[in-house]
């Protein structure tokens, strides 16, 4: 979600002092297992019966007898039988369907088809006849008089988005008053692979969480001390008998000297730090049931390191990002307890409320996540509440920033919150980026949802700018400052698993910037070379942590090239309309590549297959 390619930084050491009264209960990394395991590899399976036709009707439906045959006027792709909607010549429908079960737990479904069309129209122009393919309620190609050929091709589609779901998979011809056109299918399939066996179903788990947050900082807005609960819900079928806290800053030390400590863990029992003592286990005291809520609290300590970074400090001004504890996510891959990068991110959280109190000098000024509002402490203290509704994180600042303060067209208050060395006018820039991007990207995929938007102007920030919900870190710079407001849609509402799949919000979001800044795409590829057949743009982090120099180019570039080109074969206002209707159906939500390869190939009648395949969007 950085803004800009990453730079190389020369390495250096934080030396991480821990908070005095702070001691750390867990037991340290180097004295704890591995992570849970996710569940073992899922057994590859075709799950179409009787796809090639050959073992009569069944389980098969005809609107009509006799669409299975092997009549002569028509041959098969394989064997002896096939199915053959239309040929009449006249106004007339058939329908050709099966139930089918997608299993939940493997990441690759993939429907293939054979088929042949030959026709009596003569128009080289018009769509008279039809044949349309669905599965469940998503239109998956359309297919006419105009796509008539010599012999059976091979039909391909993704349809990895309704793994554990029993639908129809269904085939309607359509013909007009005259003039005939046949529709031959055969050797129909549907495969599953990859991915893993779900621990029980691939429910998100532990959902609605509701975080209470109340700190006190010391003088220098560095040092935070103070008290956090959680309260969830289990979700899943399965029976939830442990949760992990997401503790992302400790990356930025050591386990020995942690900047983010818990102690005195209630309402469950501590366990193990892992996965560089950012990932912490706490037995519950007895499985949550589906449906049933439990809540976990602890003593929370922060000690923000030297550094302009979305955790850290720059003189005397100190950014808070990934700094509270937040729930890990367990779905149909098992607890997901990814390392952190610095390449880009590793966060995947589901929609949460934060109620969260700040207790600091008054000479501190506080932005953060949601709306805020400053009431008198004691002795020169000031306590911000800020309250935060759906959000998948909570981020703040503290420092004696300069703030200036506007409103959108759109009716959005904006803040801009710049530290020192950054003059007025540029000030004034920013807010009237930030004023127009917030109403741009509204207009495109929905209304901005958070109240107010503050963002922290800082031009020593090495990566360029990052987005939390309602609060974010950048650089003068228009570009990088559309980028990040248009992550509030992609991310911050449409969330995802930024680890496994962060082309779906990066790429996203630098298409959005391009369409907020009026830019077509024109001239995207030029230069383009991929690195090795392995380099795809839908790779996840572990990949471009290993091969890092490609990150930028491939993720943010090549991905929005990528959407460009959609963009170019559905049509400006369908796409524009597969976005909008696609962040609607996940406002709040996850969004998944297969999900959204659903919704584009639902949107056009031409099949995207190929499309995927040479733009390397896996998945």
């Amino acid at each position: 979600m950085r803004s800009t390619p990453h730079k190389a930084l020369a390495t250096t050491v934080l030396a991480v002092a821990a908070l005095a009264a702070a001691s750390v209960t867990a037991t340290p990394a180097t004295a704890a297992p591995a992570p849970a395991p996710r569940a073992a590899a899922c057994a590859p399976a075709q799950v179409v019966t009787n796809g090639g036709f050959e073992s009569g009707t069944s389980p098969w439906s005809q609107s009509q007898a006799g669409l299975i045959t092997n009549r002569a006027g028509q041959n098969a792709h394989g064997g002896s039988s096939f199915a053959w909607l239309n040929g009449v010549g006249s106004t007339h429908t058939d329908t050709l369907s099966q139930s089918v079960t997608i299993p939940s737990g493997c990441s690759s479904a993939t429907l293939t088809f054979w088929l042949h069309i030959d026709t009596a129209e003569t128009t080289t122009s018009t769509k008279y006849d039809k044949l349309t393919a669905k599965i469940g309620s998503t239109t998956l190609a359309t297919y006419s008089n105009l796509d008539r050929n010599t012999g059976y091709v091979q039909k391909s589609f993704d349809v990895s988005a309704f793994a554990g779901q029993t639908v129809s998979l269904a085939f309607t011809g359509t013909e007009d008053s005259s003039l005939r056109t046949s529709f031959v299918v055969d050797d129909v399939a549907l495969d599953t692979s990859g991915g893993t066996t779900p621990p029980g179903d691939s429910t998100r788990t532990p959902s609605a969480p509701s975080y209470t947050v109340s700190l006190s900082s010391n003088t220098a807005g560095t040092g935070w001390t103070g008290h956090e609960s959680a309260t969830f819900t289990n979700s899943s079928a399965t029976a939830l008998s442990e949760v992990y806290l997401r503790l992302w800053d400790n990356y930025h030390g050591t386990c020995s000297a942690m900047p983010i400590t818990v102690t005195n863990v209630t309402g469950g029992t501590a366990g193990a730090l892992s996965v560089g003592c950012t990932a912490l286990k706490i037995d519950l005291p007895a499985p949550l049931t589906q449906g049933q809520s439990a809540t976990i609290g602890f003593d929370l300590g922060i000690t923000v390191p030297s550094g302009a970074d979305r955790f850290g400090y720059d003189g005397a001004f100190s950014m808070l990002g990934n700094a509270l504890p937040v729930l890990a996510v367990r779905d149909g891959a098992g607890w997901h307890l990814d390392p952190y990068t610095n390449n880009g991110e590793s966060f995947y959280s589901l929609a949460s409320d934060f109620k969260v109190t700040l207790d600091h000098p008054s000479t501190l000024l506080v932005p953060a996540t949601g709306a805020s509002v400053d009431t008198p402490g004691t002795s020169g203290r000031t306590i911000t509440t800020a309250t935060a509704t759906k959000v998948r994180d909570f981020a703040w600042a503290a420092g004696p920033f300069s703030k200036i303060s506007g409103t959108s067209a759109g009716g959005t208050p904006v803040n801009i919150y710049s530290v020192s060395g950054i003059s007025s006018s540029d000030a004034q820039s920013m807010l009237s980026t930030a004023t127009s991007a917030v109403d741009a990207h509204s207009a495109r995929f929905g209304a901005y949802p958070y109240g107010e938007l503050d963002a922290v102007i800082d031009n020593n920030y090495w990566f360029g700018g990052m987005e939390y919900p309602g609060f974010v870190l950048d650089l003068v710079s228009t570009t990088a400052l559309t980028h990040e407001i248009a992550h509030q849609w992609w991310y911050g509402i449409v969330g995802d698993d930024e680890y496994t799949s962060p082309w779906l919000d990066e790429a996203f979001t630098d298409y959005a910037t391009d369409l907020a800044q009026n830019k077509t795409g024109t001239g995207c590829w030029n230069s383009v070379s991929w690195a090795s057949s392995a380099e795809k743009i839908t790779n996840n982090m572990g990949y471009w942590d290993a091969h890092s120099s490609r990150y930028s180019t491939v993720v943010y570039g090549y991905g929005k090239c990528a959407l460009h080109d959609l963009r170019r074969v559905l049509g400006d206002t369908a796409m524009a309309k597969v976005l909008k209707d696609y962040a609607t159906s996940h406002w709040y939500g996850v969004s998944t590549t297969a999900e959204f390869k659903a919704a584009a190939q639902a949107a056009t009648a031409t099949d995207l297959t190929s499309f995927w395949t040479q733009h390397r969007i896996d998945g």
